[in-house]
């Protein structure tokens, strides 16, 4: 596992996913770079617009499974849980559901913790931290609906 904290301000984004980049190329995690890259993206922006107030950041958290599964995990601070909408411009979850193999949303106190995960991602499996743990349950969330 690896994670970055990261400051509310617009640039981290970019800052994010170079830090998503470096550590997938680090864990020769490269069939699904793209794909990773788009979605800690969308997270990250959503984050920054509606879960980071004033004077606070975010977290981005990154796992590489035994199963050759990658998971990005973003923490925020703000109410509300993430979900996907009919807005014109609200389609960064859409993405998220569109590429990831699982995404969905657990609460936390406070904030919440959008995260997604990416099958067959040769060799991120002999990473530190990456052991499922027992009963950890992978969901796809429902549009519109949190887990």
């Amino acid at each position: 596992m690896r994670e970055r904290l990261y400051l509310r301000s617009p640039r981290t984004v970019a800052a994010a996913r170079q830090f998503t980049r470096d550590t997938l190329r680090a864990w020769d995690a490269h069939d699904r770079l793209d794909d990773v890259l788009l979605c800690v993206s969308e997270l990250a922006t959503n984050a920054l617009r509606y879960g980071v107030p004033p004077g606070r950041g975010y977290l981005l958290r990154l796992f590489g499974f035994e199963d050759a599964t990658v998971r990005a995990e973003v923490h925020d601070s703000g109410p509300g849980l993430s979900r996907i909408t009919d807005r014109p411009h609200g389609r960064g979850l859409t993405l998220v559901q569109a590429l990831a193999d699982e995404w969905g949303v657990l609460a936390r106190t406070p904030g919440k913790v959008v995260w997604c995960e990416f099958r067959n991602a040769p060799d991120c499996r002999n990473q530190p931290g990456g052991t499922r743990a027992r009963g950890d349950r992978i969901r796809r969330a429902a549009p519109g609906r949190s887990p």
